[in-house]
Formats: C-alpha cells, structure tokens, sequence
C-alpha cells in the first residue's frame, strides 16, 4: 500500500495492492459483495490517506489485484462507494445527535448558571465569610454546568463534520482496479 503526493491541481493518488477483491472487504460481514463493508485495515490506510490530504483536494483509489475478473472493478467501485457513503450518513447522524445533545447541555447549563448566579445574589446581601464561600462556590458551580455545551460547540462538532466531507469525497471517488503480475 502506498500513496503519490502530487501537486494540488492532479488527484492525489492511493494504491492499494492485494491478491484478491475478498481481501479488501470484511469476511465477517454477512451482507452480499457489493454492500460488504471494507476490511478494519483496508478502511484505516484508505482514510488516513485521505485525511492527510487537503479537504477540497480530490483523490483517486487504485487497487493493484493479482487476479482480476470481468467485472471486478465495479463491484470494487461500488463496494468502496458504498461503504464510504454508508460511513458518511452515519457520521452526519451522529453529529446531529452530538448538537442535539448540546442543546440539551445549554439549557441544562444556563439554567444551572442562572440559578446559582440568582442564589448568588441573595447570598452577597449575607454577611459573612461561610456565605461568601458559598456564593463564589456557587459561581463556580454555575460556571463548571456550562463547560459541557461549550465543549461541544466549541470543539466537539467541526472534527465530526470534517470526517463528514472526508467520506462523502471518499463515496465519490474514481476506483481504479488494476492488474498486476503476481
């Protein structure tokens, strides 16, 4: 397995060699050829290439097989294909999940940071050093409810969303299945 770093302008190339098409797909996946998911190492080098690249950058597969029969090559596009959009409507749901969570962990938050700043308030009208304790504890508190939805707004979504577009490019791809001698 490598790859060729070209200039930005030319798709940037992966090639993969193996004996055989069953070596690229997982052989625990019960499902017919062309919906089989890639093999866990296979899966790995081909995104990991891809991710290296710029986002916008196109890359092209290049399968090297020993043996290659009639009709491989589309089975093979259409299996990388499909694996790869498979990943990318997955990837989509679970970042729509994480922003559905994050709105949750907003209004849980801000109704905590305002409850606390709110109790907070009536302690400053307290004297005494217990009930400033209490008050900036309860600041910190309010504050500490608001680092989850500030996580993931802030950095948890756009790494989700990259991997996105990283597959959707991957779904679309050009697959080239070569012969090679063994």
């Amino acid at each position: 397995m490598k790859t060729d770093r070209s200039p930005s302008s030319a798709p940037h190339r992966i090639e993969v060699k193996v004996r055989e098409k069953t070596q690229l797909f997982n052989s625990m996946d019960p499902s017919p050829f062309h919906e089989k998911d890639l093999d866990p190492d296979a899966e790995e080098f081909i995104e990991s290439w891809a991710m290296e690249y710029p986002r916008k950058d196109p890359v092209h597969l290049i399968v090297h097989l020993e043996n290659c029969p009639a009709g491989t090559e589309q089975e093979i596009e259409h299996g990388v294909h499909h694996h790869f959009a498979i990943k990318e409507k997955l990837t989509w749901l679970e970042l729509k999940r994480l922003l559905r969570n994050g709105r949750a962990s907003l209004i849980i938050g801000s109704t905590c940071l305002a409850l606390c700043l709110l109790a907070g308030q009536y302690l400053q009208k307290q004297p005494g050093t217990g009930e400033s304790m209490l008050r900036e504890s309860l600041t910190i508190a309010g504050w500490v409810a608001m680092w989850r939805p500030m996580e993931i707004f802030l950095y948890e979504w756009w790494p989700l969303r990259r991997r996105a577009q990283i597959y959707r490019k991957l779904s679309r791809m050009p697959v080239d299945v070569k012969n090679r001698e063994g």
